[in-house]
């Protein structure tokens, strides 16, 4: 059992490395902006991937714009998955915006805000 959820994290690294490749080469949209692929989840039957972004400028407008580029996208991208990967059935693409890297700086704002106001506190 164990082997299967390998492979379907091998499979997602793969396609994690390939749709950052063919996202900077091959999509010509002007809408979409400086996008990074940060992670890929695979379906244990490899029928669905969801594939998670992170968008260099964090407005809301620029985030849609970019999701849904890649949405629309996401035909032409499963087709050139299935030329560069060898698999049966190329898994059904979702995008989706991951939020963990703002969420990230927001906490270490936090942080460094409340170490400031200590050290002006005790001084």
């Amino acid at each position: 059992m164990a082997k299967d959820f390998s492979r379907t994290r091998r499979i997602g690294e793969q396609m994690q490395r390939e749709l950052a490749t063919l996202i900077q080469q091959e999509i010509q949209d002007p809408r979409l902006g400086m996008v990074t692929v940060s992670a890929v989840e695979v379906s244990r039957d490899l029928a669905h991937a969801k594939v998670f972004i992170t968008v260099l400028d964090d407005q809301q407008q620029d985030i849609a714009a970019s999701l849904d580029v890649l949405n629309r996208a996401g035909g032409f991208l499963r087709h050139e998955l299935g030329r560069r990967m060898t698999l049966r059935t190329v898994p059904a693409l979702r995008f989706v915006y991951d939020e963990s890297m703002a969420r990230g700086n927001a906490l270490s704002q936090l942080i460094d805000a409340a170490v400031k106001s200590d050290k002006q506190r005790d001084e």
